[in-house]
């Protein structure tokens, strides 16, 4: 019986393997849309897919990430602030005049925002409404006004989401954010099935981004400590902050990998596979770490994180 198991197993592997590896024969008709440009994957990501033949439409937040990216074969540029409506609208009309008929092929969400991030309890409902608007109704919004397009090429939806999308270890709005993400793209491929138009997410670890800059992290969160209340401050003990900081430099010094091909690797499979898989995990620390600790149970994963952060002042416990 086990020798029986074992071969349906080897057998469903082989199978997928090569199911997996199965791509589409040209890519040089495709346009492809990506949001956050500027730097980072959305940077990198939109120079590997125009040098492998795409026709990408690169959507900057900034003149100067647009500038970056001129001159390019295969690229083409427009500026977006994701969280303003009108900026919406003119950059999907813009799409338009760019692919005409044939629709749009790809559309990779990719801009967003980290800081701030620390304790809950130091976030004002401006600190998660400002990544919030970012990370999760920017996408929602450029995808909505772009899915005529995808659906008139039966095309692509890839999300950039993260592993604390899975697990969220810190407060404020990111975790949520990406969250968010993760359930609007489980239910955009449900309802996009009928259609043709596949929806994947990609969940990266930590990488060296100007998102995990430790310098910006560390204002950030000194800020929100100079504003809290004399009694929420004395609650946690004048040692948390540094304390905290200190844990925060070791972690990214640990986890980010500078690697971030990684992930853009994972966005061209999910554009190119005939089959793209529904979600992707790029770096070590996704694969190893948090993607199996999402799986654990609440109460070890918290006991986990509890013991890792720093104590709060004893007399507030």
């Amino acid at each position: 019986m086990w020798l029986y198991l074992a071969l349906l197993a080897l057998a469903w592997a082989l199978g997928w393997l090569l199911r997996d590896r199965r791509t589409l024969p040209t890519v040089s008709d495709k346009h492809v849309f990506i949001t956050g440009c500027d730097s980072g994957f959305g940077n990198l990501l939109a120079r590997r897919l125009a040098r492998r033949g795409y026709r990408v439409l690169a959507a900057c937040l900034t003149p100067q990430g647009a500038e970056s990216l001129r001159g390019a074969p295969n690229l083409s540029t427009t500026l977006l602030d994701v969280t303003r409506t009108d900026s919406i609208r003119r950059a999907a009309e813009w799409v338009q005049s760019q692919v005409g008929e044939k629709g749009l092929f790809g559309l990779v969400n990719n801009a967003g925002v980290a800081s701030p991030m620390g304790p809950t309890e130091w976030m004002d409902m401006e600190d998660f409404r400002r990544v919030l608007a970012v990370n999760a109704l920017g996408a929602i919004e450029v995808t909505l006004r772009l899915l005529p397009l995808l659906k008139r090429a039966r095309g692509r939806v890839v999300n950039t989401s993260s592993v604390l999308g899975r697990v969220a270890a810190n407060g404020g709005g990111y975790c949520p954010s990406k969250f968010c993400i993760e359930a609007f793209s489980d239910s955009l491929r449900r309802d996009m099935w009928h259609f043709g138009v596949k929806v994947s997410v990609v969940e990266p670890g930590f990488f060296k981004t100007n998102a995990t800059d430790v310098a910006a992290l560390e204002a950030a969160l000194r800020q929100r400590w100079e504003r809290l209340e004399p009694a929420t401050r004395s609650s946690y003990g004048e040692h948390f902050l540094p304390q905290y900081l200190r844990l925060q430099r070791r972690l990214l010094a640990l986890l980010c990998d500078p690697d971030l091909a990684k992930v853009a690797r994972c966005v061209e499979h999910a554009l190119r596979a005939r089959h793209p898989r529904s979600r992707y995990s790029a770096g070590w620390d996704a694969k190893l770490l948090w993607l199996p600790a999402s799986y654990l149970p609440a109460a070890l994963v918290d006991l986990a994180l509890a013991l890792l952060l720093p104590r709060p002042a004893p007399s507030a416990r």
